[in-house]
């Protein structure tokens, strides 16, 4: 039988999509060193355990394949019906056995993989609407996987950590972080520093900044509110209210 592949031929997308997968595969491998048993413990999300992590990512994989099939076909199908549609989702999934939560993600994600496979070159422009709101082309469902399974495979609290994370996959994150931010206009006078990859974002036209910096992983892990496992300082005002430690960074989501 000959092999299926992509039909797109773009070179930029084919290398996020590989990106994309390879975060997949890095989720599978460290969710399945985890133990049945081990599934109730307990995430670095506060409120989520790990099955929590797992129903999240088995059905954002399912909600990630509408979008796919709304570009392949025109016929609008959105991520969720609701945001507490999604939320009950992942509640209810939670409680599923371990057997049938390692099947959620391990077919919604073959599942996911096929739909973007399958997708037609000249689909991939066709625009989708996410569950915020947003109005994207269909490429887009590639960066929005590719975030979650990365992300949240450090979140499973097994071993895995920002700096397993590529260095491109952690600048868009970065980037989409600091946008946010910007967006909400919680970044005055806070400027963020990547010492090793010479990038800086925020505020960058105050005065009186205070300048969070260190190498890109460490950076993002910070910015992305997961707490600061070494080699993040912070310099500047916005450092006196906390004893001279880094401050906390602006919500993102």
């Amino acid at each position: 039988m000959v092999a299926r592949h992509d039909q797109t031929t773009d070179p930029e997308l084919l290398a996020a999509l590989l990106q994309a997968r390879r975060g997949t595969a890095f989720f599978a491998r460290k969710l399945n060193e985890l133990s049945d048993a081990e599934l109730d413990g307990g995430s670095l999300l506060p409120g989520w355990t790990r099955r929590h992590i797992t129903a999240h990512i088995g059905y954002n994989a399912r909600a990630i394949a509408r979008l796919v099939e709304w570009a392949a076909t025109g016929v609008e199908t959105p991520m969720y019906a609701s945001t507490a549609v999604r939320d009950h989702e992942i509640d209810f999934g939670a409680t599923l056995s371990p057997i049938a939560l390692r099947h959620l993600f391990d077919h919604s994600a073959v599942h996911l993989n096929v739909e973007w496979r399958d997708l037609p070159a000249e689909a991939w422009h066709h625009k989708v609407k996410t569950a915020q709101g947003r109005i994207v082309p269909a490429e887009e469902t590639v960066w929005m996987r590719s975030r979650e399974v990365w992300m949240h495979a450090v979140d499973l609290a097994n071993g895995a950590s920002f700096a397993d994370i590529p260095a491109p996959v952690l600048e868009r994150l970065l980037t989409d972080i600091t946008g946010a931010w910007k967006t909400r206009g919680t970044d005055k006078d806070l400027v963020v520093k990547v010492t090793d990859h010479d990038l800086t974002f925020g505020d960058t036209a105050s005065a009186t900044p205070t300048v969070v910096s260190g190498p890109l992983a460490a950076v993002v892990e910070w910015a992305a509110g997961r707490g600061t496992s070494g080699g993040v300082t912070a310099t500047g005002p916005g450092t006196a209210d906390v004893d001279g430690k880094v401050p906390a960074a602006p919500k993102w989501i």
